[in-house]
Formats: C-alpha cells, structure tokens, sequence
C-alpha cells in the first residue's frame, strides 16, 4: 500500500507539474562532488549523508529534494538556477524502497518537477554503540548505527549470532546474546561492507579502573556495594549502589548522603599514549536505573578536580527537553574524553590527554550526583555502576 501511495503522489507532482509553464520547470543534468576542486568532480555515485552539488537548469526555489523517497533537508536560497548543494538524507531504508524509485532523485520548484535516475549506494555498516558491552548469556544486546541493511554476519566477541532483528531505518538491530567463551570485538558485516568496533566486548580486564571486585580500588563514597541479583539483576558480582531522595536546588554535596563514588588512583590512560588524540578515548561504565530518573547530573572528574568534567543526563534531550529515564537492566555509558569540558561540562575540551590527565595520565575516579540546576529534582535516584573503564575508540 505504502508502495502505491509513493507512486500515485510522485505521478500528481508530475502531472500537477506538467500543467503549469513547462519552461521554468526544473532540469537535472549530473551530480558532482560537493568538496572543492579538486574534488568537485562529477559523481557516479553517492551515499546517504553525503554532499552533493545538483546541476542542471531552473534549479531555484526548490520546496523538495528527495533521494530515494526520503526528503532532504536544505536552503533553497542557496541555490542558483543552474546548481543546488544538497545533504543526502543519512538514513534511507534501502529494503523498504520501493523498486521504481530506487536510485532515483526528485526535485520540485513552483514551475514543475523531474525525477533523475542516478545510483545511490548503500554505504558500509558503521556502528556507533553497544547497549551493553559486558551482557550475559540470553541478556537483549543491541547495536546501534547506520546503514545496518542486508546483514550477511554479526560476531559478537568471536562468538557467530544467528538470530537477530533489525529496525526499518537500518539504524540498530537487536538479539538474545548467546554463551560467549572470550573476548573480543563486534563485527557487522553486509553486503556493503564491514566495520569493527575498536574496542572489545565481554572484556572484565582492558582498560578497567575499577569493578568492585578483583580491580578493585574503590575507597569510599557509594551507599553500598552489593552483588545482589534480586536488586540490581544481570550483575557480574559486586557493584556500586547510589540511592538519593529527590535533591533541592543548587545541590552540590556529592560527599554527603552516598552521592558519590570515589577510587583510589588508578591509571586511566597507558602514559605511552597520552600523545593520542583527547576523542581517542572514552571513560565507559554499565549502569542499571529502575526506578523513574529526572533531574540531577553525574559528574565524572579525575583527582576531585572540576577544571575539566564528564556529564551524563540521559532524562535530557539535545533540546533540553526533559523526562523520566529508567534502563531494562545493565546498560553501557560511553562519554569520549573529548566530552570532558570546562564550565561544569557545558565548555571547551582539553587540547590534549596530558592537559586532561596529567603527565602521568594516572589519578583517583570520582563519579558524583549533583543537581546545579535552580529548581529541585523530579526524583530521587536509584541506581547501580560497575566495570569502570577507559578504553581506546578510534
């Protein structure tokens, strides 16, 4: 059905189109690239996310670019009449594409339409994230990234997974991890492509700071520690619990009330990389929310020192929308090094790993629950942290 409704309003555009004034109608003779000479040159092809020039003729005051069907996001008042720079939407569902408007691009202004046959490519599958790195066997595991269509394989720690699933916008697929015998990273393989995380999975060892258990330099702060499968199920031993009632305004006391979580000094980065870029690593932990989450901020800093710090505030969006946030049992956090900034984590990033960790790299982990916010929290908080951890990303 969806087909045949794409089909009957690409043929209204048409022939609304071909009432009007044909002569200002658009034309479309070729793509090149966007990038300037000498990349500038004329495409046989393109992919989603990418930036294309349009050439042709009658090209102004566009009201729609779509590639594929899916429509682009642009500035008409950009263009001139013999060329339109243009974004390829980054997501298009290649499957769902209905077979007569595959490799096709439409474009309409007030004086008419055109459709231009031109290849668009499903590019190679590029995974942004693991919902939870250190699962166990029969946990739900998705991976989340782009372009994730016409799956051949996926290894997960060497371990073949069989069975999965993948939503329409190829942007993550999911599965029930199976039994894993090692360590090792994930890997995605299409028809396009492959990518690999850098990092491993199921990995208790590389990189770790702290997990409560055999690394363990936890020195003080937390409520308690647990290895309860009843409060916090999905455990792999002990863990780190915080639980706080819903924080007044301005709240800063993260020693009080076991807000915090506090290492002894440990090595975040290897001191023979510390020449790597900041974006290079990434400090990861698993959390565990049950419980409704709004309001208040994790803070991570190194050395109790706030010049540079890590947020996490999943209940809040890009746009500062706000709502309850809980997980369905273990869940990884990633926040890059880059993403450790001045100004209470809302300014600019260290320039390099030295300027962030020090010469020596090494220093105490301090995980923290603040509200700087002038109103009170929603709630309260309840949750647990495990397998504290920086790990090398790119």
């Amino acid at each position: 059905m969806k087909k045949i409704l794409y089909s009957l309003a690409v043929t209204y555009i048409l022939l609304c189109a071909c009432k009007k004034d044909t002569s200002n109608s658009p034309v479309i003779t070729g793509v090149r690239s966007y990038t300037p000479s000498p990349g500038d040159s004329v495409l046989n092809s393109l992919e989603p996310g990418q930036w294309v020039v349009l050439l042709g003729h009658g090209l102004q005051g566009a009201t729609q670019i779509s590639f594929n069907g899916v429509p682009a996001s642009f500035n008409s008042a950009l263009f001139s009449d013999t060329s339109a720079a243009v974004q390829v939407p980054s997501v298009i569902p290649f499957p769902s594409v209905p077979a007569e408007i595959l490799n096709t691009i439409l474009y309409v202004t007030p004086g008419g339409a055109t459709t231009f046959t031109f290849k668009i490519a499903a590019p190679a599958p590029t995974i942004t994230s693991v919902s939870n790195e250190n699962a166990l066997q029969g946990d739900s595991v998705r991976l989340y990234g782009l372009n994730f269509f016409f799956i051949k394989s996926i290894r997960f720690a060497g371990t073949a997974i069989t069975t999965y699933a993948g939503s329409a916008d190829g942007t993550s697929v999911g599965f029930i991890l199976p039994a894993l015998t090692q360590s090792g990273p994930v890997i995605i393989t299409t028809q396009s492509g492959a990518d690999t995380t850098v990092y491993n999975v199921n990995d208790g060892v590389t990189g770790v700071l702290c997990d409560f258990d055999n690394i363990n330099s936890y020195s003080w702060g937390a409520t308690s520690t647990s290895n309860s499968s009843s409060l916090f199920p999905g455990n792999r031993g002990n863990y780190a619990i915080m639980t706080d009632p819903v924080l007044n305004a301005n709240e800063w006391s993260w020693w009080n009330g076991g807000r915090s979580i506090n290492t002894n000094g440990v090595q975040w980065v290897p001191v023979d990389s510390l020449n790597a870029s900041v974006g290079s690593y990434a400090f990861k932990f698993e959390v565990n929310v049950p419980a409704a989450w709004n309001g208040g901020s994790i803070f991570v800093v190194k050395d109790y020192n706030t010049n540079y710090l890590g947020r996490y505030e999943p209940w809040k969006d890009a746009n500062g929308n706000t709502s309850n946030f809980s997980t369905t049992g273990w869940r990884t956090v990633t926040i890059p090094l880059s993403a450790f900034l001045t100004n209470n984590g809302t300014g600019t990033a260290a320039p390099s790993l030295k300027d962030l960790l020090g010469d020596a790299g090494s220093g105490s982990v301090n995980i923290w629950l603040i509200n700087n916010a002038a109103s009170a929290t929603a709630t309260g908080f309840d949750a647990a942290f495990d397998n504290i951890r920086v790990v090398k990303i790119q």
